[in-house]
């Protein structure tokens, strides 16, 4: 592993300090430091190949996700053939869209992911019905949840054709509990009809069309870097 003997290493793995591509390590699990994320006692056992960053717009219908027993649609098969293994930062669920960033830089993705570092995502979202200013009051100070109050959010109305009776929402969050967006409305009676990731921090789709990805240049890495306050 790199840090520790293969006996101190046994050790750590059993007390459970070890962590392989965000999953708790055990005994004949196979990693390496070049490709995997491996972290021990949190901290990023850090390998020689060059970082690389990742903007794909996933369509529905497909998993965030390197692979799939069950032979679902997944990211990977719209990257292809890659030379470094990369690795998607936080999730959409299978239904949702949009803005999906994967790389192989275990620092950034921990960055945007965990929601001490508060990192805005921001979503186009559309609702069944028309919501009420009440209930979107109630979402930007924070909602209970089954798993907690979630943190303020912001959120405003986008205008939607006069003959529509559903909603359209731009939400910003801070943090990325699971099918977090979704509960939220389904909290104050309505069904989420589409969702969209439009934007990280400062980082946006841009021209990018359904399905297609593309490497960050070096002013985006730059930019999204700053901040992240890396």
């Amino acid at each position: 592993m790199g840090v520790a003997s293969r006996r101190k290493a046994e050790e750590l793995i059993l007390e459970g300090r070890v962590v392989v591509n965000g999953k708790t390590a055990v005994l004949g699990m196979k990693a390496d430091p070049e490709r995997d994320h491996i972290r021990v006692d949190g901290k990023l056992l850090r390998g020689s190949e060059p970082k690389v960053y990742i903007i794909l717009n996933k369509p529905p219908g497909v998993l965030t996700t390197l692979e799939d027993t069950e032979g679902r649609p997944t990211v990977q098969q719209l990257l292809g053939k890659l030379r470094f293994r990369v690795y998607p930062v936080g999730r959409l669920d299978f239904n949702s869209e949009g803005l999906l960033l994967l790389t192989n830089d275990g620092d950034l993705a921990y960055r945007i992911i965990h929601p001490s570092h508060k990192i805005p995502k921001t979503y186009l979202v559309k609702i069944k019905g028309v919501i009420e200013e009440k209930d979107l009051s109630k979402l930007r100070k924070g909602i209970r949840l089954d798993d907690g109050m979630t943190a303020p959010a912001k959120i405003k109305r986008v205008r939607a054709p006069r003959a529509e009776k559903n909603s359209w929402l731009e939400v910003t969050i801070y943090e990325g509990r699971k099918r977090q967006i979704r509960r939220m409305f389904e909290r104050v009676g309505h069904t989420v009809l589409k969702l969209k990731r439009i934007r990280i921090d400062g980082l946006g789709l841009g021209e990018l069309k359904t399905g297609q990805w593309r490497y960050l240049d070096e002013v985006e890495v730059k930019k999204l870097k700053k901040g992240l306050k890396m």
